[in-house]
């Protein structure tokens, strides 16, 4: 470890001691030895066996005065609590919120945005939407993206998504919506999933969802990663500064390392191999010191400004583009330590829309006025009215209230006054002056009635910009997602009414998906596509400035007879860049070398090729040596590791009789290969679709090979270093290569 990284990691440890050092009060870290006791303290002799009747041979009844067998099941009984209607598969971690200086001090007075010299702790968790705890990570769905800031003036949560906008514009739809994306009522399916028929007859009936379904069956449906998806706060928040002045808000996360997906068929896969695949790399990023990190970006409109665009700012299914209202990058949020145990944290944080603080306020926002009351009330329902007094929910300031008594009460006021006023003037109101929470001062002139604003009507402007914003496989990718969604409806009024829906966004969309669904075919547009686009909307508009490949997983398949120094020079040019490389072999134990190279025992492997799949990696290495690629080619298995990593768009290296692998048996269709002139002595590379294979790659090859992660690099892992750090190599797709390989 560099002494900038030694400097990195100390300084991202000391700075979420505030709230970690307020959870070592709850902590129990048990050592050897450790006797075991009942939940009042008293030791336990014996943990297997219920107090019983017995002669000594044979066991007559069990006693009900066994109060340490009762505690225990009862204790086990009572161990699960509600799971949250919405959002209930997720993982969190802890980490801090930092602003850059005080650029946003001309927008609010709150100091966790404006003042540098502060480190913010924070927890964040994310989840998926439709289904339950136990479905699946990797499924289509929205991702929850929700952070609480433990600040000096209490708690802030941005309670907010992966994408930017919502299905519907007012709170009271929301038991609809959720009915609707929900299992159906009478058979509990599909679980994890939109694709059925009431989630679509519901938007399809709803044409203010359109914008939502566009975003939710993009790419962005199936993200790579927690740590590669954007975060939005969706609703129009306010700022108040200083002088009483006060703006609209919208918050972004914006990743470190891009926005990237997974491929659908990957999705699917990785589903029922890996169902925790998120999680699982949230955790294995911070472990190995690549922590998750994001640029906090504000968008503001000053109050004067509220109605000068042709969408209405406070309707949640609507976006502010970054062409009329810009990105303001004020700050750094990182993710730099895992919980110590899921439930007491995980599973019992709590978020609230409602949760401000001073500088900070609400809009008229139809949707985050609902949510302010729902999300206080969906907590007390899961976790009891003392909620926030939770280990992982409590604020790290000082908190008095006259709130008393209620379930899983925790704090102990000691005071004989519980009200206000009182004679000892304790939990007195504070004036605004010196820190109170004040609303702002808004002037209201109307009638009261259900109705919503004119610009609320309409849906469509929107959903044609996000769609015209795209790149073209990313087009392909949505009317794909579309169709197969649409192909799981059985009800024809239902997949033909949103081919009508479809119509008003793009005719060859709507025609696209009408032909493969078997919906009516459109013959002309349901209303003209405007042709605009704007910037932040694809993909491709997050790769990062500097290319890198930290954290990437990375595949190295070997078996007996491999080039043990080659691979090891190859791995060391990876990691020294934070890649994350996993020897994979026919066997989880030592694989030998090639003959000649003295490695002891050998190469131990990580996983054998059974235990694993090319789904769960970014990239795929293959070393050189003739009995290694001789085996590989009689393994199915490892050919079908190949091919649908050439299918799945990832790249894929290999050096020398690896390359006469890839060429003689997996046979990658139009990809240009190596062409050794003798026996594989070139370290000339050649790069093709993604594809990086070379002859040799030797210690002088290493050397010359100074890792950098760019285009038109000489070296072999440098080059195999860009492809990893583009993704995917989409022109494979786009050109047909993809399609001709089985996988």
């Amino acid at each position: 470890m560099s002494f900038g990284e030694s400097v990195e990691k100390a300084f991202t440890t000391m700075t979420s001691t505030r709230k970690i050092g307020d959870l070592q009060r709850d902590i129990q870290e048990p050592r050897p030895n450790d006797p075991l006791t009942t939940d009042h303290g008293v030791k336990v002799s014996d943990t297997d066996n219920w107090l019983r009747i017995t002669n000594g041979s044979h066991n007559g009844p069990s006693l009900l005065e066994d109060q340490i067998g009762r505690e225990k099941i009862h204790r086990f009984d009572h161990e699960r609590i509600p799971e949250r209607v919405v959002h209930a598969r997720g993982a969190g971690a802890h980490g801090y919120f930092k602003v850059f200086d005080d650029r946003a001090s001309k927008y609010t007075f709150a100091p966790v945005l404006t003042d540098s010299s502060r480190t913010t702790p924070v927890f964040t968790r994310f989840s998926t939407v439709q289904g339950s705890r136990g479905s699946a990570d990797t499924v289509r769905d929205v991702r929850g993206f929700a952070t609480k800031f433990y600040t000096e003036e209490g708690n802030w949560d941005i309670v907010g998504n992966d994408i930017p906008v919502f299905f519907i514009q007012d709170a009271i739809k929301f038991p609809d919506f959720v009915h609707a994306v929900k299992p159906e009522p009478h058979n509990e399916v599909p679980q994890g999933q939109t694709a059925h028929n009431n989630f679509w007859d519901f938007v399809g009936l709803q044409p203010e969802s359109a914008h939502m379904v566009m975003w939710a069956m993009s790419d962005r449906g199936v993200p790579r990663s927690f740590r590669m998806m954007q975060g939005f706060g969706v609703n129009t928040f306010t700022l108040l500064n200083a002088s009483g002045e006060r703006h609209f808000v919208k918050f972004h996360f914006i990743p470190e390392l891009g926005v990237h997906s997974l491929v659908w068929d990957e999705a699917l896969k990785i589903g029922g191999q890996d169902p925790d695949f998120h999680r699982k790399d949230l955790n294995e990023a911070i472990e190995n010191g690549a922590y998750p990190k994001w640029k906090f970006a504000i968008q503001t409109i000053s109050q004067s400004k509220e109605h000068a665009f042709d969408f209405d700012i406070l309707d949640a299914t609507k976006i502010w583009p970054q062409e009329l209202v810009p990105l303001e990058e004020i700050g750094e949020l990182v993710l730099n330590r895992v919980v110590d145990e899921f439930f007491p944290e995980t599973e019992q944080v709590a978020f609230c829309t409602s949760h401000v603080v001073p500088g900070i306020g609400f809009s008229d926002d139809p949707l985050l006025q609902g949510r302010n009351f729902s999300y206080f009330d969906t907590q007390v329902s899961r976790l009891g009215i003392n909620w926030e007094e939770l280990p992982i929910n409590r604020p790290v300031c000082p908190v008095l209230s006259h709130n008393r008594d209620g379930k899983s009460r925790h704090r102990i006021v000691k005071s004989d006054v519980n009200y206000w006023p009182n004679r000892k003037n304790e939990g007195r109101p504070v004036p605004p002056e010196e820190g109170g929470y004040v609303e702002y001062a808004q002037r209201l002139d109307g009638i009261k009635k259900r109705a919503r604003g004119e610009k609320f009507q309409e849906h469509f402007n929107q959903p044609q910009l996000f769609y015209n914003s795209l790149a073209a496989y990313e087009k392909v990718h949505l009317v794909n997602a579309i169709c197969f969604e649409l192909s799981h409806c059985e009800d024809p009024v239902v997949y033909k009414s949103y081919i009508d829906i479809l119509n008003n966004i793009d005719f060859d969309l709507a025609k696209a998906v009408a032909i493969k669904v078997n919906g009516e075919v459109p013959t002309k547009p349901g209303r003209p596509n405007h042709g605009k686009k704007s910037k932040g909307l694809s993909q491709l508009d997050f790769l990062p400035k500097e290319p890198t490949i930290v954290s990437r997983r990375i595949a190295i398949l070997i078996t007996d007879g491999f080039n043990a120094v080659e691979m090891q020079a190859v791995r060391a040019a990876l990691t020294s860049a934070k890649a994350v490389c996993y020897v994979i072999g026919p066997r989880r134990n030592f694989i030998r070398p090639m003959s000649g190279q003295d490695f002891g025992r050998g190469v131990f492997a990580d996983h054998h090729f059974e235990g694993q799949r090319s789904t769960l990696f970014d990239a795929i290495y293959i070393p050189s040596g003739e009995e290694h690629a001789k085996t590989l080619a009689k393994s199915g298995r490892v050919v079908h590791w190949v091919r649908e990593a050439f299918g799945h768009l990832k790249p894929i290296a290999a050096v020398g009789e690896g390359v006469d692998f890839l060429r003689n048996v997996v046979r990658l269709p139009g990809v240009d290969l190596f062409v050794p002139s003798h026996n594989h002595d070139s370290d000339e590379v050649v790069t093709s679709y993604g594809v990086i294979t070379t002859g040799k790659y030797s210690i002088s090859s290493a050397v010359t090979d100074a890792l950098q992660i760019a285009p038109d690099t000489r070296g072999f892992a440098s080059n195999f270093a860009f492809q990893i750090s583009q993704h995917r190599c989409y022109k494979r797709e786009s050109d047909g290569l993809s399609d001709q390989v089985a996988f």
